[in-house]
């Protein structure tokens, strides 16, 4: 079975996706953190600002064995992340790695942007996770322990218009997914309307 987790920053959909992997036992990707590998790379091989030529190179020699690295976290890291997700031939190069984890058996659950509508159109089960901007801006300023709301909330929205309008790809709802607004939610409550939303998609 295939789960595909796809939603704005901050919205909790790692938290909720997580989750899910651990209750039904499935393998997890967190396919934002291929991104950030690939952002990071690209900074590291050729400094700021990151051209196209680094981030595809950094796309094709991606290494899995870093996603423990402790930068990809950052706050840099993840504005990299989401200049390098315009490029298409990134996009092209994660692709093939991002679909072939999703046939692990028994199942694997996807968190990102597009896994409902480009890289697993075909998924069992899809949720579209999503908050307000100034929730999801509160919930990163409570994360990185930040004092300036005003800056958080203006990452937040200058990231929503790349991902939303890039021409690859771009941060949209699959028709078929369950769109699941958090911006009132605790964890458990989060959780349990997206495990209850995947229970009712799955094959008797």
């Amino acid at each position: 079975m295939i789960i595909a987790v796809d939603g704005p920053a901050a919205a909790g959909k790692g938290t909720i996706a997580r989750a899910l992997a651990q209750h039904f036992g499935f393998h997890f990707l967190d396919t934002g953190a291929l991104y950030r590998m690939v952002g990071l790379a690209a900074i590291r091989a050729g400094g700021e600002p990151i051209t196209t030529a680094a981030a595809i190179a950094a796309a094709l020699s991606l290494d899995p064995s870093r996603f423990a690295d402790s930068d990809l976290r950052t706050e840099k890291v993840g504005a990299a992340a989401s200049i390098v997700a315009v490029i298409p031939e990134v996009r092209a190069a994660l692709l093939e790695f991002q679909r072939s984890f999703a046939k692990k058996p028994p199942g694997a659950v996807l968190d990102g942007r597009d896994i409902g509508t480009v890289v697993c159109p075909d998924a069992h089960a899809k949720l579209f996770i999503t908050a307000s901007a100034e929730v999801r801006a509160k919930r990163r300023q409570m994360e990185l322990g930040s004092a300036d709301f005003e800056a958080v909330l203006a990452d937040i929205l200058a990231r929503d218009e790349r991902d939303s309008k890039r021409t690859t790809a771009p941060l949209v709802a699959a028709k078929d997914a369950v769109t699941l607004d958090t911006s009132g939610m605790d964890i458990a409550s989060a959780v349990a309307a997206a495990i209850a939303a995947v229970e009712a998609r799955r094959t008797p």
